[in-house]
């Protein structure tokens, strides 16, 4: 039977524990799930011997985690279709006030970084989470995995190498990301190519998340004038009884779209030097549904 003080103690660590497991997964109720796991061990511990507890459920977090990320590995899942991780409402603007570190975090769950921690083995992206989002010492993180840390050091160095080739380029400033989505949608909304092509870069990607489950592209898109006829291409179908609202997505603006009033897409951009690189929609629904409440 667990104590209120015990409960606490738990409640007091879950939002970094479920942003532990979700960096891990890039699934919402994965990561819901796993933290289930840890309050289940946690409630069945002998806490007498616990000295640092967000330290104790981390590790039991992280380990979690990667048996849970090892298991979908080994099923071999076929995905039809770009695959994106599950859209994860953040509120770093309100919950970090510092800037450099509100930038670390919400790089750390962008859209763009978490598909390149897909091609991670599942120890490099725990190691890459602990380290560069969280900015454990290696000689916790090796304590937390049972490793010696020349090994942790090692696992770091080849993750950070891997990230640094494969993440693509863009700006984390939060206003101009937010003005330029505004411009976007009045331009797609209005047919407007020509002002729809004025804010692309010239080799931007439109990536498309269905699942085969919803109408989107079922490779990614590249190159403004491609990018830019299928959006106002998809703008002319419309959505019925169409409405939208912004939210702070995977560490930055986000445009959730309803379709009588229940979630139809999230759309994400990347931004830099003014231009749109990036181009995410997130129409698998089995991925909006907690957004409903959202």
């Amino acid at each position: 039977m667990t104590t209120d003080t015990e409960t606490d103690v738990f409640e007091e660590h879950r939002p970094v524990l479920l942003g532990v497991a979700y960096r891990m997964l890039g699934r919402v109720a994965d990561a819901e799930d796993v933290v289930q796991e840890a309050w289940l061990r946690w409630s069945g511990a002998d806490r007498s011997e616990v000295r640092e507890p967000r330290g104790y459920l981390v590790r039991i977090t992280t380990r979690l985690a990667i048996d849970r990320l090892r298991q979908v590995k080994a099923r071999g899942e076929t995905y039809v279709g770009p695959w994106l991780p599950e859209p994860y409402v953040t509120d770093f603007g309100h919950t970090v006030p510092d800037t450099a570190e509100r930038a670390v975090l919400a790089d750390s769950v962008s859209l763009a970084v978490l598909v390149v921690l897909e091609s991670l083995s599942p120890l490099e992206r725990a190691v890459f989470v602990l380290r560069e989002a969280f900015g454990y010492p290696y000689a916790e993180i090796a304590a937390m995995l049972d490793r010696g840390e020349a090994a942790v050091r090692q696992l770091a160095g080849r993750a950070r190498k891997h990230v640094d080739e494969r993440r693509p380029r863009y700006e984390v400033d939060p206003t101009q990301r937010r003005d330029l989505t505004e411009r976007f949608l009045a331009a797609a909304a209005g047919g407007d190519l020509e002002g729809l092509m004025s804010l692309l870069a010239p080799e931007v990607r439109l990536v498309g998340d269905s699942g085969g489950k919803a109408k989107a592209p079922l490779r990614v898109l590249e190159t403004a004038d491609k990018v830019g006829r299928f959006i106002v291409g998809a703008a002319r179908k419309g959505v019925a009884d169409l409405s939208w609202r912004f939210l702070e997505i995977n560490g930055g603006p986000a445009v959730l779209a309803l379709s009588g009033g229940k979630p139809d897409s999230v759309f994400q951009l990347d931004v830099l030097d003014g231009r749109i690189q990036a181009v995410y929609i997130i129409r698998n629904p089995d991925k909006l549904t907690a957004l409903a409440t959202a």
